[in-house]
């Protein structure tokens, strides 16, 4: 079954970008080798570094300087000091060379005065005098220039500047003021600029509660119901109540944290003494600093050891410690043999284990060339005018990148390169596109957020080695409303491997660290635990200057992947009836083989089956033949482009409004009660349904276990007599003779046929199952 073409304008779209300064269209006068994934994009950069012996401005002797530098409409300036004559600012500006419309750079000298600013001095620069510079070539020394009056004579004073022409692959471009963000306040250039971030290394914790001895409960007629209360930051686990109701407990139960280097929150565990509902009594407490627990690499076991347990009562409104102590037996450890998931599972890209020694050699390097994107929806009304501040994201291991935010554009370049290390082609990088809303005073007024623009996914194992994959990748994102195109990305993207025999052999390994298979960790178990790591990465990521907020973290991260969601079932489903199409398309061809729709493609197949019947060594090598020249076939129509979000196998062109209102709805509901109502039993109409399906397969399997099991007396005599014949059978004829017949009879002409149900399934399906016994 063929699925019909996903529009035009979801689709992807193959580009020729000028990349490389023409490494990759064909241009010979390559400008620069740093950046040859993304279009050169040349800048005017103006290094103020300090300035000596200025004149002193007003009347009072003292002077306020700071620097102005202009090039025609764009103008920046450093930062002033008090009374100060020898002032140092260091600071760079970058005048975007497609902006310029001046043919001279003057940077003047101000003191900063109530009323209106005095000019001290400057110094001009002709454009067409300014050296270029290509890195990886040193830094441009900055030199000593004299300043000037407003009649161009030298006077009292000297300003330290580097002045060059050069691109955006500067290493001084980052932390540069940007003639491109000039509306910005300085304030604000922080949350603009473009950023590397690390994610936290992510530790498992996991807590083995084995015992307690000599507890002290404040009521000794009764025995005490005691379990365990283990804290760490703001997760807390509980054990079961220990079945040994006794002074020393025992429960030997496994809790499981999350927790991300530095250590910064201990482990605190108290003992409680169950009451009555709500009402517990702490029997003592235990605080353990993660700094000094074992790490584990692999199975075997940590040593156990016996922590005490403080206890305190108030005494005269004091707090005083009880000197005896109770004692837990625990064993602790920081397990670094498993991968922290902090990623939806499907879009993982990392899957090494958290102890470094554990890791394996690098086997290649993904450059990801971020160039620009266009057609961009308006996110946000500034004056009344829509605007768009967009930024990109881009996530792959543990390292995050932000780009620079284009400020008031629908089509913003950013011409950004970033490298990262490969240790597995079976992951997916991830690229979001955002709109910065924490700009124009955005921070004052509270609330905001960052606005979700789009997002691309580009799984590694399905780019060629060693090719530039140029496409604009179509954002798409999903209302309440239905399904948006909110603009198209430009991508460049280059994954080569260092060794084509490592590579090749990481197909034969597990995709996991070999913990996840010794002691694997239980579903329920893995979805908290991801959800501990996920709000661990956000909390430290927005910490981060500038900060990379929460909801940009969590869309990368796709936290909320495991909401229900009508559409996505659907999705799913359909999902797997293409994959069972296959199967169901050679189900009617071999149905039409068995009818003899046409005699010729039978008489073929009878024949194709005595070769294979009297040859059967024939059999495997021509099931593999067979396959290997569909593959051969299939060469010709191989994909030659990264996959990309997919509307139609997404089900979200064709989402009743009402199923994409219920998938942003808020958890717990915030729909009024009639809504819920026909929602629930809508949902109890579909998992009718699909209880329904399971049930039917649970009877099949049951039949399967009744035919030796003695439920039906008479069936199970039936089937064993038919074994014991058909073993007898087959001792004394020769197989081949079996296939004959068997198969002969499976291809008999339709007026051998009859349609009602042959013998085997008639006994099939009288065969008792256990849905009987349902209530």
């Amino acid at each position: 079954m063929m699925k019909p073409p996903q529009s035009q304008d979801f689709a992807l779209k193959e580009t020729s970008p000028n990349i490389g300064a023409g490494s990759v269209t064909g241009n010979k006068n390559k400008l620069s080798s740093t950046y040859d994934l993304v279009e050169q994009m040349q800048y005017l950069y103006v290094r103020v570094v300090k300035a000596n012996d200025l004149p002193a401005a007003d009347v009072t002797g003292s002077l306020d300087p700071y620097v102005e530098v202009k090039l025609g409409n764009y103008k920046g300036r450093t930062k002033h000091f008090e009374k100060k004559s020898n002032p140092e600012w260091n600071q760079v500006f970058a005048f975007s060379k497609d902006r310029i419309q001046a043919s001279v750079l003057e940077v003047v000298v101000k003191d900063k005065d109530v009323i209106s600013d005095d000019f001290v001095g400057r110094v001009w620069f002709d454009l067409n005098e300014i050296p270029k510079r290509i890195p990886p070539d040193s830094p441009l020394a900055p030199q000593w220039y004299r300043l000037e009056d407003r009649k161009g004579l030298k006077i009292k004073g000297e300003l330290m500047l580097a002045v060059w022409m050069g691109t955006q692959a500067d290493e001084t471009f980052p932390d540069s003021w940007n003639s491109d963000a000039a509306t910005i306040s300085s304030d604000e250039i922080a949350n603009i600029r473009s950023k590397v971030y690390l994610s936290p290394k992510l530790w498992y914790v996991r807590v083995n509660v084995i015992e307690a001895q000599d507890l002290i409960p404040s009521d000794k007629t009764r025995y005490p119901e005691v379990y365990v209360k283990a804290n760490l930051g703001n997760r807390i686990l509980r054990t079961r109540v220990s079945q040994s109701k006794t002074l020393n407990p025992i429960w030997n139960e496994d809790l499981m944290f999350v927790t991300a280097e530095p250590f910064e929150e201990p482990l605190v565990l108290s003992v409680e003494d169950r009451f009555g509902p709500n009402k517990d009594e702490i029997l003592g407490r235990c605080v353990i600093p993660l700094h000094i627990v074992q790490r584990r690499l692999d199975h075997k076991p940590v040593n156990t050891r016996w922590f005490n347990l403080e206890k305190h009562v108030i005494v005269e409104g004091e707090k005083k410690e009880i000197k005896f102590s109770s004692r837990i037996h625990l064993r602790v450890c920081l397990d670094g043999g498993y991968h922290v998931l902090d990623e939806s599972t499907h879009y993982s890209s990392d899957l090494r284990p958290t102890a470094k020694q554990l890791w394996k050699s690098s086997i290649g390097i993904l450059e990801v060339g971020i160039i620009s994107a266009h057609g961009l929806m308006p996110m946000k009304t500034i004056d009344g005018k829509g605007t768009t501040d967009a930024y990109c994201v881009a996530k792959y291991g543990q390292k995050w990148i932000r780009t620079r935010t284009i400020v008031d554009s629908f089509a913003p370049k950013w011409n950004e390169q970033y490298t990262w290390e490969v240790f597995d082609p079976s992951t997916v990088i991830t690229v979001g596109v955002f709109d910065n809303g924490h700009l124009h005073g955005g921070d004052k007024s509270g609330g905001l957020r960052d606005s979700r623009i789009g997002k691309v996914r580009i799984r590694l194992s399905t780019l060629e080695a060693g090719r530039v994959y140029t496409h604009s990748y179509p954002l798409i994102v999903l209302h309440n409303s239905g399904v948006k195109k909110t603009g198209e990305v430009q991508l460049a993207v280059r994954f080569t491997n260092s060794s084509f025999i490592n590579m090749m052999f990481m197909y034969s390994q597990p995709l996991l660290p070999k913990m996840h298979y010794i002691h694997p960790l239980s579903v329920i178990q893995l979805d908290s635990l991801r959800h501990q790591a996920t709000q661990i990465v956000s909390m430290r990521l927005i910490r981060a200057e500038p900060p990379l907020r929460k909801e940009v973290v969590e869309y990368m991260l796709d936290v909320d992947s495991h909401m229900w969601s009508m559409r996505r079932s659907k999705a799913n489903f359909f999902r797997i009836m293409k994959v069972l199409g296959g199967l169901i398309a050679f189900g009617r061809w071999f149905d039409q083989i068995c009818n003899w729709k046409n005699p010729i493609t039978t008489i073929l197949i009878h024949t194709l089956f005595i070769i294979l019947v009297l040859y059967p060594e024939l059999i495997l090598p021509t099931i593999f033949l067979y396959l290997f020249l569909i593959g051969i076939w299939n060469f010709r129509w191989r994909p030659r482009h990264p996959p990309h979000m997919d509307t139609r196998l997404s089900h979200a062109d064709a989402a009743h409004p009402d199923e994409l209102d219920e998938e942003f709805d808020t958890f717990p509901t915030s729909r009024p009660p009639d809504i819920v109502n026909m929602r629930y039993d809508r949902l109890r109409s579909i998992a009718g349904r699909v209880q329904s399906v399971v049930g039917d397969l649970a009877t099949q399997g049951e039949r399967f276990q009744s035919l030796l099991s003695w439920r039906d007396p008479r069936a199970t005599s039936l089937f064993l007599t038919f074994c014991l014949i058909a073993a007898i059978v087959l001792y004394v004829t020769p197989f081949q003779v079996l296939c004959f017949l068997y198969g002969f009879y499976l291809l008999r002409h339709p007026r051998f046929r009859h349609k009602l149900p042959s013998v085997p399934l008639n006994f099939f399906r009288r065969l008792p199952a256990r849905s009987d016994s349902m209530l």
